[in-house]
């Protein structure tokens, strides 16, 4: 018995237990479960993610300050660079190894949703195949039949998280270049590459849109509660982002004590 039967048959014992609640569409219901329960089961890679970004904006003053004064000697600009880093025990990539740790997983569970051998995609949700598509929706019915409807509430949630992503995304790079204006961290230009993708990440969410529309019913209920799921964790995650960030070792604001007038310095 391949993987996907197996992981098939353990989601079908669950639609089993759900079944008295939602009837017909209880494997619909269980994709949603166990993808909300595996996204809880990594939550703890995603704070580890979360935190070196941080850590990387809170550092990023005072890289703009190396930068700006090693410019014409690259070669004690980046041994600056690195102590920096390892002073505040962070590195240039903190936080890639809990994504790319999470990134089997997410694999694994887009294949058991799009594999005839998981026996789900024969389930329906409400009168929708879960192994159909938008074109077979589109050729039963059209896009306000019983299956385009289905099709239509997947869309529009998809958009609305979509949008809700972009405009977050929009801010918090608003806010980052305010606190640190030409910084690695707000232009990118930390990491090879990644101020293309910085001005490109904020619109992949609409490209949600194009992979429900293509996959199985089944995969699409997948990717939408794992899209809607990474939107309000990285919201809650990122909810002071656009605070100013404090570095390790940054003078706090001055305080009085006793009527004079002490700063204290960030340990």
């Amino acid at each position: 018995m391949s993987v996907f039967a197996t992981l098939g048959a353990a989601l079908g014992r669950l639609a089993d237990l759900l079944a008295p609640v939602f009837g017909g569409s209880a494997t619909a219901a269980a994709i949603v479960v166990c993808t909300l329960a595996v996204r809880a089961a990594l939550h703890p890679l995603a704070r580890a993610a979360v935190r070196g970004e941080k850590s990387r904006t809170a550092l990023a003053p005072q890289m703009a300050e190396i930068r700006r004064k090693h410019a014409k000697n690259p070669e004690r600009m980046q041994r600056e660079l690195t102590g920096l880093y390892r002073e505040a025990g962070s590195s240039p990539l903190a936080g890639c190894l809990p994504m790319l740790l999470q990134m089997p997983v997410f694999f694994l569970m887009y294949h058991l949703f799009t594999s005839s051998r998981s026996g789900l995609l024969g389930e329906r949700l409400l009168d929708a195949p879960l192994g159909g598509r938008w074109a077979d929706a589109l050729a039963d019915g059209g896009p306000f039949g019983a299956h385009g409807l289905v099709y239509l509430a997947l869309f529009v949630l998809v958009a609305a998280v979509a949008t809700w992503n972009y405009r977050r995304a929009r801010r918090t790079a608003a806010a980052a270049r305010a606190v640190a204006p030409g910084s690695a961290a707000s232009s990118g230009e930390e990491v090879p590459g990644m101020a293309a993708m910085t001005k490109l990440a904020p619109l992949l969410s609409f490209g949600t849109l194009i992979t429900v529309a293509v996959v199985p019913l089944a995969a699409g209920l997948y990717v939408v509660t794992t899209t809607a799921w990474s939107a309000c964790e990285r919201a809650l995650l990122l909810r002071d982002r656009g605070q100013p960030a404090e570095a390790p070792g940054a003078a706090r604001p001055a305080t009085r004590t006793g009527g004079k007038s002490r700063t204290a310095t960030a340990k």
